[in-house]
């Protein structure tokens, strides 16, 4: 069912938005000329569902097939049994003694966990694990028994690749704990070789310490031996340096020479003191000759005793020589005898500065050759200290190196004995948690999940094989599939009606004997007013591809749903070969499109007016001989072209 042929239906575009079994609306209840003309249509639940209606015997029988496959496989499963034993990782070694390890084993960071769990995944510890089942003949017998029949594993395969194929190591979260856990078709077997795996564990942590302690006690006692014979080494050079040096009293001349030091740095303080001294008066002497003033004006030189009592005695001469003067005359006997008095002390007085210059001169060379001999006295003993701390530094040097060699060879006898002690003891980097026990329930085969697993993995094979097989099947059955094949959306489904007669079909729109077909018609209708084309749209042309198919009942009740809604609507029968609207409205066809076309007859005499309110019926008017050409014709296009201004 279309519209009146467009250029978009003529080109036969991309389908449509689709739907399921839609009625007629979009999703956003628009037509197929709305905004989703480049979707492609989609399958519906009702679609999925008449997948499964139809296909039910394949789903059943795929499932019963997977379910029957998977029940026997279960059931002649080998029962396979699985111990656990727990290995605690000690983040320290137990600590016997505060000996230092010579290789230390401390977990400290994610790296050492992950370097154990790799020793505990190890071949090494599968081949002492073969070792220990080798060793004792019933328990090797036991464990190999399961496997030296072929059907049981399909292959035969040595004891070692058993051991690694069957174990599985299982480290904590956030935690020192590993769990070893092994599958072995006897239970007390799989409880032994994880206890194997334990036992093994840590004695090959043992031994790798026991290994690496005597490789280091070696070690340790060459490097002792050699470092022996350097300390003798360095023993004798002291002692030889001693004997050419002296150096065992280095200490005491030390301390006395600094003494001397000492005292004569205080005799220089006083000599450079008495020095200056000497010097001044000298210079000042000097300076008083040059400029020929009197040398008693000197203090230090007038406070000389011989000088002083001349100097006072010469004062009293001239006071008296003065005082005199003035009652004698310079001939007159008193003064001669007083003038010759003066002139003998004045030369006793010069005598005795001369005296006293000369004494203050040899004082002044005194303290400078004191001086100076002080000075040489103290050079000589500063280079007498500085060749005694040479000496010191020396015998210091070598004292050092004959002390460090002494320490090094106490160190290494120390850890030698150290490392054989510990050596001796079994200091433990891991310990048995929970040690395995017989499992009572088997792992495989797990009949709950392998159950589970058939029913579902059978249920979804079983659709899996119903959806190939139905996206294989290219006929058509479903409003999907007739979208999907001719390219163009459904406006509507209408539902088949059986129990009513053909004149009652056509006017279950305006009777409302079936509300299902009532309410089919009411969406058809609405999804034609609701397209933007088909709301202008005038004239509808309803058709099929073979007779029976429901012409008839499909465009009377549309055009009754037209007229019930308020609109003028015509039915016009174009079925000129086998016209039924006629008979089912029960109406005469002696007039009609036929006559129109041909007997130039007016649309007045021919349409059969309020057959039901609002609503009209054209007839064929007979059968024509050549149908298709009354309908190209130019009378038909202008009975069309009429029809449109009236209805």
């Amino acid at each position: 069912m279309s519209e009146n042929p467009t250029p978009r239906d003529q080109q036969h575009n991309k389908p449509t938005a689709g739907y399921g079994y839609g009625y007629g609306y979009y999703p956003d209840n628009t037509s197929y000329y709305g905004e989703h003309q480049d979707e492609s249509p989609q399958r519906g639940l009702k679609d999925y569902l008449l997948i499964f209606r139809e296909r039910f015997w394949y789903i059943l029988v795929v499932f019963l097939l997977f379910f029957s496959g998977v029940l026997i496989y279960t059931l002649t499963r080998t029962e396979i049994y699985e111990a656990r034993a727990t290995v605690q990782l000690l983040r320290q070694d137990a600590t016997v003694m505060q000996v230092e390890q010579v290789m230390p084993q401390e977990i400290r960071s994610q790296e050492d966990f992950n370097t154990q769990i790799r020793i505990l995944e190890s071949a090494t510890l599968i081949k002492g694990v073969a070792s220990r089942l080798r060793m004792n003949d019933a328990e090797h017998n036991r464990f190999m028994q399961p496997f030296e029949e072929p059907e049981a594993t399909g292959r035969f395969v040595g004891l070692e690749q058993l051991l690694f194929e069957n174990r599985q190591i299982v480290p904590g979260r956030m935690n020192l704990v590993v769990e070893i856990r092994f599958r072995h078709p006897d239970r007390e077997v799989a409880m032994l070789i994880a206890n194997y795996f334990v036992q093994e564990y840590i004695s090959y942590n043992l031994g790798v310490r026991m290994d690496e302690s005597m490789l280091a006690v070696d070690e340790l006692r060459i490097r002792a031996d050699e470092q022996r014979n350097r300390l003798e080494q360095s023993q004798r050079i002291r002692q030889q340096y001693i004997a050419e040096t002296g150096s065992v009293s280095v200490d005491r001349r030390a301390d006395i020479a600094l003494q001397k030091l000492t005292a004569l740095n205080m005799r220089e303080v006083d000599a450079r003191q008495d020095l200056r001294l000497a010097e001044t008066r000298w210079d000042l002497i000097q300076r008083y000759s040059e400029e020929g003033r009197p040398l008693t004006n000197i203090r230090f030189i007038a406070d000389q005793p011989h000088v002083s009592g001349l100097l006072s005695d010469y004062t009293q001469l001239q006071i008296q020589q003065r005082r005199l003067a003035e009652r004698y005359r310079e001939g007159h006997p008193t003064m001669r005898d007083l003038m010759e008095s003066l002139s003998q002390t004045e030369m006793a007085l010069n005598e005795a500065v001369e005296m006293a210059v000369a004494k203050i001169e040899s004082d002044y060379i005194a303290a400078r050759r004191s001086f100076e001999d002080i000075q040489d006295q103290l050079a000589e003993q500063t280079e007498e200290i500085k060749r005694l701390h040479d000496l010191r530094v020396e015998y210091d040097s070598i004292s050092r190196e004959t002390e460090v060699d002494e320490f090094l060879y106490q160190y290494l006898v120390r850890r030698m004995r150290e490392t054989t002690l510990s050596s001796s003891i079994d200091s433990v980097t891991a310990r048995s948690l929970d040690e395995a026990s017989a499992s009572l329930r088997p792992v495989t085969p797990n009949i709950p999940l392998n159950l589970g697993f058939g029913l579902l993995g059978g249920l979804g094979l079983g659709i899996g094989v119903a959806f190939v097989v139905a996206f294989l099947d290219d006929r058509v059955k479903s409003a999907f599939d007739i979208e999907s094949i001719i390219g163009l959306p459904l406006l509507g489904i209408m539902p088949e009606v059986k129990k009513l007669k053909p004149e009652d079909k056509v006017k279950i729109a305006f009777t409302g004997t079936d509300r299902h077909v009532v309410e089919s018609f009411r969406s058809l209708h609405s999804s034609l007013k609701l397209g933007k084309q088909s709301n202008l749209a005038q004239c509808v042309m309803i058709t099929s591809s073979i007779p029976g198919e429901g012409k008839s009942f499909v465009s009377s009740n549309l055009a009754l749903t037209y007229a019930v809604n308020g609109e003028k609507t015509i039915l016009v029968d174009c079925d000129l070969r086998m016209p039924s609207v006629h008979k089912s409205h029960k109406l005469k066809n002696d007039k009609g499109v036929i006559s129109y076309c041909h007997e130039n007859l007016s649309l007045d005499d021919i349409i059969h007016k309020d057959v039901h309110p609002n609503f009209d019926i054209l007839s064929t008017g007979g059968k024509a001989k050549n149908p298709t050409q009354t309908i190209n014709s130019v009378a038909f296009e202008n009975m069309i072209a009429e029809l449109r201004k009236r209805y």
